[in-house]
Parts: C-alpha cells; structure tokens; sequence
C-alpha cells in the first residue's frame, strides 16, 4: 500500500481520514498504529485519523487499577501506553486512533485534548445530544435526570497517548456497543456514573452515519481531511 508522504518544504500534508469496514484485532490495530506513527516521525506519511471498531476486549491504561478489572475472564485484556484506566472496547462502538504531528500543533497537548473534546461535542449535537466536559472526569458526559437529578453518563471515552511529537490511541464513541460488557470492569475508574451510547439515549443511528457526524465535526474543529487507506 503507499502511504501519503509528508513534505518538509511545503509543511504538514493534509489529515487522512479512513475507516475499516471490518472489525480489527487490537493487536494488528496497535502494530499498525504505532508503524504509522513512525512514519509520520520520519516525515514518511502524512497525518492520520483511523475509524474502525474491535473485537469485544478490555484494554488497561496507565492508570489502571488492577481492582476495576471485575471479571478478568470475560474478554482478552490489553495494556497499552495511553492514558486513563480500564476501558472496553467492542462492535457497535466506534474507535478513531488519532496519529497526529504535534510540532505542527505547536506541542500544546492540553489543547489538542480539549479540541478532541469540542470534535465529540459538535459531533453529538448533530444528533440533537447535549455531551459536556466534567473537570477530573475525562470524557464526555450527558445528563440523565430520568436516572436521578445528578446522574451522568459517559457515552465518549478519550485516552492519549504523546510519544516523540507524534499521538497515538484517541477516542471511543458509544453508537450502539453492548452496554453490559461494561460490568466487567469500572469503566475509566468512575463508579458514581455510567456509560451510555447513541442507542441507549434512543437514536438509532447508523455507524456509516456517526462516521459522517464524526467527519464534519471533525473538520470544523481541526480543517479539512482527505480520505485514505486505512493501514491494514
């Protein structure tokens, strides 16, 4: 497959957008990932965001608390180097690796953070969702008063990871996932509050429409993409 250069003369290259239709084992997804972040180091490919979906799995951030893994059974558990705590990952939940050049974003990681935040937000109000940002609770959050006056559910995870100038990992996005797969473990390491998705708050929307919602919004946060191969 070639792979989008970068050129140094003319600046960064355009983000790649692209998506795999078929789920992808988390090991290939990691191996693929992190090759691309190479290259984009090297100067060897462009900037890219990779839409796909996994297997079911748990996957264990830096943080991660061996004691939130309540049934270590039940999926195959991955440690990986981004941040945050235990997460699940499964079909009907979309994942978007996020492999980014960040000397060309100024090195200002904190930011890039808040403007994946902002891409989920305008991504959710497509769907007529309020999603919000909680201070100490990464990810974004909706209001479920049908549950109690203070309850709030994640329906987004994010979980970065910044090594040598380039990002890696990035956000999950609830579209119609199996909720209960969550019970087997405290998701991000936050029991006072659930998990939610698209289905859940009653929108039966599409994964082919939550990639559009997902694309537009990340256009008017980030600028303009181009479509590309997925790396495997």
């Amino acid at each position: 497959m070639d792979i989008p250069r970068a050129s140094a003369a003319s600046g960064p290259s355009p983000i790649g957008w692209a998506i795999s239709e078929q789920p992808v084992p988390y090991p290939q997804a990691l191996e693929a990932m992190n090759a691309r972040a190479d290259a984009i180091r090297r100067k060897e490919a462009s900037q890219l965001v990779w839409l796909l979906e996994h297997p079911p799995l748990y996957t264990a951030g830096t943080s991660a608390q061996r004691e939130d893994l309540l049934d270590p059974n039940r999926f195959p558990v991955f440690e990986t180097g981004r941040g945050g705590q235990f997460t699940y990952h499964g079909p009907g939940q979309r994942v978007a690796y996020i492999m980014l050049d960040m000397k060309a974003r100024g090195g200002d990681v904190r930011g890039l953070v808040a403007d994946l935040e902002r891409w989920v937000i305008e991504a959710l109000s497509a769907f007529n969702i309020k999603g919000e940002r909680r201070e100490g609770r990464v990810g974004i959050w909706v209001r479920r008063p049908e549950k109690g006056e203070t309850r709030e559910d994640k329906v987004a995870a994010i979980g970065l990871r910044v090594s040598r100038w380039v990002t890696t990992h990035g956000i999950s996005f609830n579209v119609e996932p199996e909720l209960s797969h969550y019970t087997g473990i405290v998701p991000c390491g936050i029991q006072a509050h659930g998990v939610t998705s698209l289905a859940d708050l009653g929108l039966p929307v599409s994964m082919a429409d939550a990639d559009v919602a997902l694309r537009v919004a990340f256009e008017k946060v980030f600028g303009p993409v181009v479509s590309a191969e997925p790396p495997v």
